[in-house]
């Protein structure tokens, strides 16, 4: 099986998994607080566990140290913000429906397309073409979500569509430069095809700390 397979079937059990969290949350359960927590949590442990794994002479230099443990220190704070903003379910249901449409928006349009590299040494696969395209699928989900939900076009949400859609794209490449400080090709292997939560949640860490400033 290809891992472009791969990560296809496991995108379509996210997908699976993301609609039955609804409707636990539809029901009365606090189903999406728990999986925010749970996920953030995990991705806490990846990196404790990918600071572990790196080479010796990697965490004995001082910059890295501090990259290392400040990325750490920071994905703390993402596990707070999913707590605070998952209080309110729809919040996070949008971040996630903006997130996911521009990460398949760009790897499916960056493959199709191609064109110049975004930083090549950070993230090979990353193109100009396909950050395009991931903010215009990030945002017209965004838009979408609130035709859904209330029949009008809500001008808000077209900016927030625009701007979670670019702080996923580089959360995206922040932890790209991570694990190439660590020297790793992925976080974790829990999730077929994409790695581990870091490498499939990566969005979150810039996208969850601002809005929940934003709602404070």
């Amino acid at each position: 099986m290809t891992n472009t397979t791969k990560r296809i079937i496991a995108g379509i059990v996210l997908a699976a998994i993301i609609a039955i969290i609804a409707l636990l949350e539809h029901w009365g359960v606090p189903a999406v607080r728990w999986a925010s927590v749970i996920i953030a949590l995990g991705m806490i442990i990846e990196m404790f566990l990918a600071i572990k794994r790196a080479p010796a002479e990697l965490k004995k230099q001082n910059h890295n140290r501090l990259v290392f443990w400040g990325f750490f220190a920071w994905l703390i704070l993402v596990a707070f913000s999913a707590y605070s903003v998952a209080i309110r379910p729809w919040i996070m249901l949008l971040l996630l429906l903006i997130i996911c449409s521009a990460d398949i928006g760009a790897w499916f349009f960056g493959n199709l397309l191609g064109t110049d590299k975004m930083w090549e040494r950070l993230s090979p696969h990353k193109t100009w073409s396909g950050q395009i395209a991931g903010i215009v699928c990030g945002t017209a989900a965004s838009v979408l979500y609130g035709l859904l939900g209330t029949d009008t076009f809500m001008p808000q949400l077209l900016w927030i569509g625009i701007s979670v859609s670019l702080l996923s794209q580089y959360g995206d490449l922040t932890a790209s430069w991570v694990k190439r400080r660590l020297k790793l090709k992925d976080f974790g292997n829990i999730i077929p095809g994409h790695g581990g939560f870091l490498d499939r949640f990566d969005g979150w860490i810039y996208a969850l700390p601002i809005i929940w400033f934003v709602m404070l």
